[in-house]
């Protein structure tokens, strides 16, 4: 992935301290850690500032929003089609680079009768530390 020029996207403080925190995370993050972290940064930020740097980012194309169900939407610096493995015990979110056959999109389809938009694969189970 690209290292995006933060200072060059013209964004106000507050969005460079949530897209900081973003790209220089090594995992997904919530709102609440994409929170603290930025008031770590910048102390007089605000959640619902957090929040709607979130929702213009993702906008904008700089970060995509991960979402399982009804549980809290995750914020990913890689913004290009990938897949995911989720632990279900600890809640651990990796990404899976890998090629899904196209036949397997066109079976889901025939068989939900949808239209599809889009197309995610979500691994659940056990992390190699909650295995143990």
């Amino acid at each position: 992935m690209a290292v995006l020029d933060i200072k060059g996207l013209g964004l106000t403080r507050q969005r460079e301290a949530v897209l900081d925190v973003i790209l220089s995370s090594h995992g997904h993050l919530t709102a609440n850690e994409v929170f603290t972290n930025a008031k770590a940064k910048l102390p007089t930020i605000s959640f619902a500032t957090v929040y709607n740097s979130l929702r213009y980012l993702k906008e904008a194309g700089h970060i995509a929003e991960i979402q399982f169900g009804n549980g809290a939407s995750r914020f990913d610096k890689c913004t290009h089609r990938h897949d995911h493995a989720l632990c279900t015990s600890c809640g651990q979110l990796v990404d899976i680079e890998m090629e899904i056959p196209s036949d397997v999109v066109k079976q889901a389809a025939k068989y939900s009768k949808f239209t599809p938009e889009s197309f995610e694969f979500t691994l659940r189970g056990l992390c190699p530390d909650c295995s143990r």
